[in-house]
């Protein structure tokens, strides 16, 4: 069972990382993972976007998330050094 103490313990530290570099890990089930690497640009009571920085061979996306998926381990947030 979720608690919402705990949901909000998750929405304050991504609220906290808020323009940061971030990996974001995203278990698809059966063994697939999906990394990319962005920055946390704003974040709303159920939800958060990260900017995904783009290439040649991708545009610049903007991905959602929730707290509850950062809480049940589907999504991993992974805090990248600044250089």
């Amino acid at each position: 069972m979720i608690k919402q103490m705990d949901v909000n313990k998750v929405r304050n530290a991504v609220i906290s990382h808020t323009g940061k570099k971030v990996k974001v890990r995203i278990n698809r089930g059966r063994h697939r993972i999906d990394e990319t690497v962005g920055i946390i640009s704003e974040t709303y009571p159920s939800i958060f976007l990260v900017t995904t920085q783009g290439s040649k061979d991708m545009p610049v996306r903007t991905m959602s998330y929730s707290y509850t998926d950062v809480l049940t381990k589907d999504v991993e947030l992974i805090l990248c050094r600044q250089s």
